[in-house]
């Protein structure tokens, strides 16, 4: 592929994909990172609720712990049982434990979720690469990445968070995909997730950022948990997390990633227009 030289608008076709794991390509409702993520914390005498558990979802796995400490009621359990305030060794003490846990219960939530395989497969007949990146540690994706594997899902490039100088919302996992797949300008690739800093980190890179609703972390649902829900209230909670990813800067969302080989269209449409996110 010859060199874009930015002298005039791209107005090429997208040429990759940049795919969250957990709650995007696996895992339908983010549910790993929370059981690991509660397990940690109980080691260390306190019970995080879901929706503390869930909140950070999204950034380096560290910055997750120190985030959740940061929280008036997870900080107060700490100084109750440790006489003193979360601090730097409060976060390593912890992360220690997610370190530990993570590689083997991810290994239990590496299914791709329902379309997952399929668009892959479409994109790719498209011509388009796949790339990814996670939150997650080398380490931590060690039996995670095997294990999809064998149920049909491996992207040509995997970042994780820390081969970056900082993870999201941050670029950096974004240009590191970019240069392993051989892929320019920033406009010619969407970056897919189902967190606020997922579209964030997206729209940093310069890329088109999409958001997922459907198997998302905010949603937390299995796919039998979504299925078995009326249709109007799942469509409820899909729209009132599209409405916050739009408000993130979000460019498009669609309800899972089996909607993305359609929507590459729509975006191939407007770069021919000399369109730019």
């Amino acid at each position: 592929m010859k060199p874009f030289l930015r002298r005039t608008a791209y107005m090429g076709p997208i040429q990759a994909v940049i795919l969250d794991w957990a709650g995007t390509a696996v895992d339908h409702g983010c549910r790993g990172p929370v059981a690991v993520f509660s397990r940690a914390f109980e080691r260390h005498g306190m019970k995080p609720e879901v929706a503390e558990v869930r909140a950070p979802m999204g950034r380096e796995k560290r910055e997750h712990v120190q985030a959740m400490l940061a929280m008036p009621r997870l900080a107060e359990l700490w100084r109750a049982g440790h006489g003193n305030a979360p601090d730097d060794a409060a976060t390593d003490t912890i992360f220690a434990a997610v370190q530990e846990l993570m590689p083997e219960t991810l290994a239990d939530y590496a299914m791709p979720v329902p379309g997952c395989v399929e668009a892959i497969a479409a994109l790719r007949a498209k011509g388009l690469k796949i790339g990814s990146c996670t939150g997650y540690s080398r380490d931590m994706m060690v039996r995670l990445m095997p294990r999809a594997e064998a149920a049909g899902y491996k992207p040509d490039a995997v970042v994780t968070a820390d081969e970056a100088p900082q993870g999201r919302p941050w670029p950096w996992m974004c240009y590191l995909n970019c240069m392993r797949l051989g892929v320019h300008p920033p406009e010619a690739v969407v970056k897919v997730g189902d967190t606020l800093a997922d579209v964030e980190e997206g729209i940093n890179a310069g890329h088109w950022s999409v958001g997922v609703t459907r198997t998302s972390n905010a949603l937390g649902l299995t796919a039998e948990e979504a299925a078995a829900l009326p249709a109007d209230e799942l469509c409820r909670r899909e729209e009132e997390l599209g409405r916050a990813f739009r408000e993130a800067g979000a460019h498009y969302v669609i309800s899972s990633i089996a909607d993305l080989p359609g929507l590459i269209d729509k975006i191939n449409a407007r770069l021919a227009k000399g369109e730019r996110p």
